[in-house]
């Protein structure tokens, strides 16, 4: 028995409870990665404008200690220096070098090349455009401070460090080196202020993600709760139905929950009175058929018994033999698939070892083989099982003389596989075996009811009995039953 399978990209819940909180799920996730998008550009383009705001002022600040060093006397630059390092700097570390210094430069970045671009259009709007200079962002590490190519730990903390280093970030500097005389060039190197520091891009702050989450959750939960809330009266449906279709008595459901649940509900009600009436009114007929029929057939088997003409008297008893045999043929179909029982959990396995008992003793020759065992016990109706699956054995032991049983369970689906050794059923017929009075071998007794009384009862218990002729020989019947699941 072959099941195709239909591939899925994402696996879609089967409950409705479930259903519902995995589209809201990704309805959230959708709205909320839109909202976060837009949030995002928003907040990035506001901090772009903050750090180029920044940017021109920093460097507006350098173009005045440009501007400061350039106006004072050549004797007095390295002076200036000395005491500013003795009182702990500006937000500049200064100093003068005799050439530019060679330093390793960071990657460019959008933030770094937007700032490198804003400070470098500002100092030479301020310190004129033919000024010789050069702006770029160096890590601390690679960084170098004077002619010698001293690093920044090479010098005492309080020169530099409390300018430069900010651990444990380690951000870039910002290294801009103009000349202002011959063989003179003024070193500036700073930090980008707060809270542009790093020049990082951070992505989402950790606070969004926290609010999506938290939005998300309680909106799930309100959508769960709100969900098994409204579905509790359509599961009670679907148990009810289920139940009727067993034959169980099943009461009225309570018309409760949303006006549409109310109206299904008032519907079932509706359809189980009427239900009721017909399976009364025809257990009625039948009977009055029954005693109506046999009552004639009887009085006319005694008038043919008077007949003096005994090959008359023959064709007659043939043709009452012929109708009473229909009667009890239909009779038997009803009386065997309108099984009134209450659904209880069943042991198949011990079911099964009933069925097949008989054949498995030592009288019976080893005819029939068992393989597998049912996993867990199963709702439905113990004598119609059995009288279900009893029918199944005896069909495959009358026209196959062996029969092999093979079990398949699983939590969805039990399966029953009866397979026989005999000569198959012609592809034609595969559907017609099922109908009342057809039989493969005419000479076999029986009234040809027992594949159609298993697929009623196969039916009643939501499954399906199917068939199927073996590539090596044989017919293969298939008994599904599926579980029912919460």
């Amino acid at each position: 028995m072959t099941h195709s399978v239909k591939r899925r990209w994402l696996p879609v819940p089967r409950s409705l409870l479930g259903r519902m909180l995995f589209l809201t799920l990704l309805v959230v996730l959708m709205a909320q990665a839109l909202s976060s998008f837009i949030w995002v550009s928003q907040l990035r383009a506001s901090q772009m404008e903050g750090l180029l705001t920044s940017a021109r002022s920093l460097a507006h600040s350098m173009s005045a200690s440009v501007s400061y060093f350039r106006s004072l006397p050549l004797g007095y630059r390295p002076l200036v220096l000395d005491q500013l390092r003795s009182m702990g700097g500006t937000r500049f570390f200064v100093s003068l070098n005799d050439k530019p210094l060679e330093m390793q430069i960071l990657p460019p970045t959008e933030r770094k090349q937007a700032v490198l671009a804003e400070v470098d259009e500002v100092l030479r709007e301020r310190l004129g455009k033919d000024v010789d200079m050069s702006v770029s962002f160096v890590s601390p590490d690679d960084l170098r401070i004077f002619n010698g190519g001293l690093k920044l730990d090479e010098l005492p903390r309080s020169w530099a460090h409390y300018a430069l280093s900010l651990e444990p970030l380690n951000p870039p500097v910002l290294v801009t080196q103009i000349q202002i005389a011959p063989n003179e060039w003024l070193y500036l190197a700073s930090l980008m202020p707060a809270p542009y520091v790093s020049l990082e891009d951070e992505g989402i702050p950790r606070q969004q993600l926290w609010f999506i989450f938290l939005t998300s959750s309680f909106l799930l939960l309100f959508i769960g709760i709100l969900v098994h809330w409204q579905s509790r009266p359509l599961k009670q449906l679907a148990q009810a139905a289920r139940e009727m279709s067993l034959g169980s008595e099943v009461e009225l459901l309570p018309e409760a929950g949303g006006s549409e649940v109310v109206e299904v509900s008032r519907a079932f009600n509706s359809m189980r009175e009427r239900i009721g009436r017909y399976l009364t009114e025809r257990s009625q007929l039948f009977s009055a058929i029954s005693h109506d029929l046999r009552t004639p057939i009887t009085r006319l088997r005694l008038r043919v018994e008077l007949l003096e003409d005994e090959a008359l008297q023959r064709k007659f008893s043939r043709d009452l033999d012929e109708l009473e045999l229909l009667v009890k043929g239909a009779l038997q179909c009803v009386k065997d698939t309108d099984i009134h029982e209450n659904i209880e959990p069943l042991d198949l396995n011990l079911l099964l070892d009933c069925v097949t008992e008989p054949y498995l003793a030592p009288g019976g020759n080893g005819r029939v083989t068992v393989q597998g065992r049912a996993r867990a016990p199963y709702a439905g109706k113990p004598l119609a099982l059995k009288r279900c699956i009893g029918n199944l054995l005896d069909n495959a032991l009358k026209y196959g003389e062996r029969a092999h049983l093979l079990i398949e369970d699983d939590n969805g689906t039990f399966v029953l596989h009866v397979d026989d050794e005999g000569p198959g059923v012609p592809e034609g017929w595969l559907k017609q075996v099922f109908e009342p009075n057809f039989r493969l071998a005419a000479k076999q007794p029986g009234y040809g009811l027992g594949l159609g009384i298993a697929r009623n009862i196969a039916h009643a218990h939501g499954g399906e009995v199917s068939l199927r002729n073996l590539p090596a020989g044989g017919l293969r019947v298939t008994l599904s039953l599926p579980r029912t699941t919460e």
